[in-house]
């Protein structure tokens, strides 16, 4: 088992690319901290993981609030004994505008989950993982970080924002064993995808554009990404962006 015995915290667990990796980390052995806004959709995962045999708490955060970053670590901590691994994938897509035409309030929440929220994640897992010796962090960023995507300049902000924190962190904590990745998943099959396209679904000329399978990626192939990064077989990986995209950024 690749995570036997280590304790990893997800954010945005209760759906999507957090859900599959709750449930990947816990096959290998992880002690799983699911966190979600959605309190309801955390425990649903936690009980798939313990449904399966594996070991799992949940609790609702709101991770853009500084006390609630802080408690969702605490909480792992409290309950497992310490933190090896923390996953900080939470996010939004947030409103869909041309600069000019997105509101502060849009552009505000966007930046308040999908940057700050990383940075908190970090900011309380740091000292706990410097406890434990060293430990991975691993932040969800985006192709929209790499690229720009029209209608989408707050997203498209915070996720390049990520990767410049990953990168900051991965120079400042390697000294204390401790690796900074970030994921840059292209068009993956999630409830965030589902709600931007809506009912019509992912257009075929639009998944022709961006993948050079001819098909959209899943939850699981990004978890499995995840669990590289958070495992032993990536103890030289560090301050680096691993993209998963079918090929969207090379063509």
């Amino acid at each position: 088992m690749r995570l036997k015995g280590k304790v990893a915290l997800i954010t945005g667990a209760g759906s999507g690319m957090g859900r599959a990796a709750s449930k990947i980390f816990a096959e290998e052995g992880a002690l799983v901290a699911a966190v979600d806004i959605n309190g309801e959709a955390a425990a649903e995962t936690a009980q798939l993981v313990k449904s399966a045999g594996g070991k799992a708490i949940s609790m609702r955060a709101d991770v853009s609030n500084s006390e609630d970053a802080r408690a969702m670590v605490d909480a792992a901590v409290r309950d497992f004994g310490g933190l090896d691994v923390i996953y900080n994938n939470a996010g939004i897509e947030g409103e869909s505008g041309f600069l000019a035409q997105l509101s502060e309030e849009a552009f505000d929440k966007v930046i308040a989950i999908n940057l700050r929220g990383v940075w908190l994640g970090m900011k309380y897992a740091l000292p706990r993982l410097i406890d434990r010796g060293g430990g991975a962090i691993i932040n969800t960023a985006s192709v929209a970080g790499l690229v720009g995507i029209k209608g989408a300049a707050a997203y498209c902000a915070a996720k390049a924002g990520v990767i410049a924190l990953t990168r900051v962190g991965a120079i400042e904590y390697g000294r204390y064993n401790i690796r900074v990745n970030c994921i840059c998943p292209g068009v993956i099959h999630t409830p965030m995808v589902d709600r931007i396209t809506g009912p019509a679904g992912i257009r075929p000329q639009f998944i022709e554009r961006s993948s050079v399978f001819g098909r959209v990626g899943t939850a699981e192939e990004v978890a499995r990404t995840a669990l590289f990064l958070a495992s032993d077989e990536a103890t030289f990986a560090s301050g680096a962006p691993f993209i998963i995209d079918g090929g969207w950024v090379a063509s």
